[in-house]
């Protein structure tokens, strides 16, 4: 059975995800933050990088249930959080989540997905994610093409730039978070996916651009960070330097994340904050 089209809007079971300070720590760390960022890698005064989102939520997506497919063609292409609350430091979320869109690409099918992870001992909604993978040559099956990536052009030079270098050991740490796939460990996995040697998680690049953005328009409260949205273009190496590029227009800023080669690795992103 091929990718079925119709499994647009069936919902996914609950799932519970628990967590704890040593969790969010560990995240802290993975996407880079050390002694200048002490109140999110040590437990004194403790915050919660709000990127952290993505290894806790997210959940509860029935993906299994659209066609089979091979995982290994799984790309991940965009990502977004949406927050009502600051993420807190230990906790148990349940997450549901639903198909949203699927999209034939003709080389590959998108799938979007939305998740809603609320407070089990509340009952309050803390975040939404929505997510797109792309499944390489599954393509094909006469649905719509969906829209078209719009091209990023703010017009103008950046308001703020922020360079922070990841270690040659970074995607070593980051998958003790939970993505434990070889394709950021084992090199001769990556070569056997047409890379020199393994590859930086997206995500760790996501929580590095999330970093710069907590750090420059919330003076990193994570209260104030209300939403993030980006598109993984390009893939990085572990020891690459990432500069997040800001435009601000309000409370809304648009962003892009590049490598020192110039390579765009995040695109058309869009952060909001709240003063």
């Amino acid at each position: 059975m091929s990718i079925d089209p119709s499994k647009v809007g069936l919902e996914g079971e609950p799932r519970d995800r628990a967590w704890d300070s040593k969790d969010c720590l560990l995240y802290a760390v993975g996407v880079g933050c050390g002694t200048d960022e002490l109140e999110f890698a040590t437990e004194k005064d403790q915050k919660v990088l709000p990127t952290f989102a993505v290894v806790i939520g997210g959940g509860g997506v029935p993906l299994n249930k659209i066609g089979d497919f091979n995982f290994a063609m799984l790309v991940h292409g965009e990502q977004a959080i949406y927050f009502e609350k600051p993420i807190p430091t230990d906790g148990i979320i349940t997450s549901q989540g639903k198909i949203v869109e699927i999209w034939d690409k003709g080389s590959g099918a998108v799938i979007v997905t939305e998740s809603n992870s609320i407070d089990k001992k509340t009952g309050e909604l803390i975040f939404k994610t929505r997510s797109s993978v792309f499944l390489r040559g599954e393509g094909g099956f006469g649905g719509d093409r969906g829209p078209k990536a719009e091209k990023f052009d703010p017009g103008r030079a950046p308001d703020k730039q922020i360079t922070y270098k990841t270690r040659e050991d970074q995607a070593l740490t980051y998958r003790l978070s939970g993505d434990r796939n070889p394709l950021h460990s084992d090199p001769e996995f990556a070569k056997r996916g047409g890379f020199d040697r393994p590859i930086l998680h997206g995500l760790c690049t996501y929580g590095f651009t999330g970093r710069a953005l907590l750090n420059s328009y919330c003076k990193g409260q994570p209260e104030k960070f209300k939403a993030i949205e980006g598109r993984f273009s390009k893939p990085v190496m572990p020891g690459d330097e990432l500069t997040i590029s800001m435009w601000q227009e309000g409370n809304n800023v648009l962003f892009q994340t590049k490598t020192q080669d110039d390579v765009v690795v995040i695109d058309n992103g869009l952060f909001k904050f709240e003063d």
